[in-house]
């Protein structure tokens, strides 16, 4: 199986446990589309373990189609090492950065092991429920309840139902790239509409970026700043493993609630929160081949 990201990559080991071996493809610090140089080059690092693999997993959105899957199946045509049969989500846009929404992917992921490894069951249910503690785990505290919701913010539109739906955060204004809506939004619209119209923006606590869009924020910020809103700008992750200690869906839901925490209960919950006690595996691109009674199940095979 080959996992074309993080997302899919850091659930399918978490659940899988010690009956899975996994990797993954895109670089999680970029996004996907802008990896035509990238991805290439880390299928042939891998060039083995993806021969062998049993199951391919995929988001299966235009992002994956255009620039992950092709590259996977162009490679294992070119080496005679057979077609591939992908595996994807039911819902190629599923939100994920969200608590409800990584619980939601999870549970499809702890799905697929189950039907392909159906003696393992319990074995993966069990892990399934304590990877979905771990989600609950940092989720909104009823302090942090409290205190992130209702403040200010503008916010990149690939974050908001992060920003707006999770944290309860207030819309201002979203921003795009040029591409969205037919560039209604792009940064360079919203700095007009702060020149034009700076009482709207008065109480403005964040700036929020998108880490895989790129830096699209900063004028933004600095349009703020000339008009004596001491705006902080934050970036926000999709992606595990796209920042250190940031290595599972859930320590991306905390990262990103972290930034948007006022600094005397962050501080607070850094010096209560208990150690954490488990890991995902190294890897680089997202393969996973389940283990079971010592052999190798064949998941999905190669035709």
């Amino acid at each position: 199986m080959v996992s074309t990201t993080t997302v899919l990559w850091d659930p399918i080991q978490y659940i899988g446990g010690e009956k899975v071996e996994a990797i993954y493809i895109a670089d999680p610090t970029i996004c996907p589309h802008m990896q035509a140089d990238i991805i290439p080059n880390r299928i042939q690092l891998e060039k083995d373990f993806i021969r062998d693999a049993d199951l391919f997993v995929a988001h299966n959105g235009s992002v994956d189609q255009s620039y992950v899957m092709p590259y996977v199946a162009d490679f294992m045509t070119a080496n005679d090492y057979g077609s591939v049969e992908w595996v994807t989500l039911e819902n190629p846009s599923m939100i994920w950065n969200t608590p409800s929404g990584a619980k939601n992917l999870s549970g499809e992921v702890a799905g697929w092991l189950i039907a392909a490894d159906p003696a393992n069951r319990t074995y993966y249910e069990a892990r399934l429920d304590d990877y979905l503690a771990e989600i609950d785990a940092a989720d909104l505290s009823s302090e942090e309840q409290k205190v992130i919701p209702g403040q200010d913010a503008v916010v990149m539109v690939w974050q908001q139902d992060a920003a707006v739906g999770w944290l309860g955060l207030d819309l201002v204004s979203i921003y795009a790239p040029d591409f969205y809506q037919g560039g209604k939004f792009t940064p360079r619209v919203v700095v007009d509409d702060i020149r034009n119209h700076p009482e709207k923006y008065r109480h403005v606590e964040y700036v929020i970026e998108n880490m895989q869009s790129g830096e699209l924020a900063k004028g933004l910020e600095e349009a703020l700043h000339d008009n004596g809103v001491p705006v902080e700008r934050v970036i926000f992750t999709n992606f595990p493993r796209s920042l250190p200690g940031v290595d599972s869906l859930p320590d991306v839901i905390r990262y990103n609630k972290g930034l948007v925490t006022p600094v005397e209960i962050a501080s607070a919950a850094e010096e209560t929160a208990p150690a954490q006690t488990s890991a995902p595996l190294p890897g680089a691109l997202a393969v996973a081949a389940i283990l079971g009674a010592g052999s190798l199940l064949l998941l999905t095979r190669r035709r």
